[in-house]
């Protein structure tokens, strides 16, 4: 798995728009609580490597308007931290907090080796 940074509204429309499977992990680098489940997907996303899927970053604080049109776009209200798995403009799952988990959240997407 990448990690991508999310910069710019025209890069939350793509994913809205792509027919592929998105990770978007909602973050605020001033939370406590969101430091800590950055660490725990870093980790997780190390585990993992055989996946082939970028898994979208954005700092709400520095790129509040890209994460407002996240949460608008796909239909779910704002927290921080969140992590959503989207395809086809859909948000299939969402958790926010101390319910991130990235094994969660791989349930949701169909994974080959």
């Amino acid at each position: 798995m990448n990690w991508v940074t999310i910069n710019s509204e025209e890069e939350v429309e793509s994913i809205y728009n792509s027919a592929d499977y998105s990770i978007i992990y909602k973050h605020s680098p001033r939370c406590m609580t969101s430091l800590m489940a950055y660490r725990q997907l870093k980790n997780d996303v190390n585990a993992v490597q055989h996946l082939d899927m970028p898994l979208y970053i954005v700092d709400v604080i520095s790129n509040r308007r890209e994460s407002m049109a996240i949460a608008s776009n796909f239909q779910v209200q704002h927290q921080s931290p969140q992590i959503l798995v989207v395809k086809n403009g859909e948000c299939l799952y969402d958790a926010s907090h101390e319910a991130i988990s990235l094994k969660q959240t791989l349930s949701f997407v169909p994974v080959t080796n």
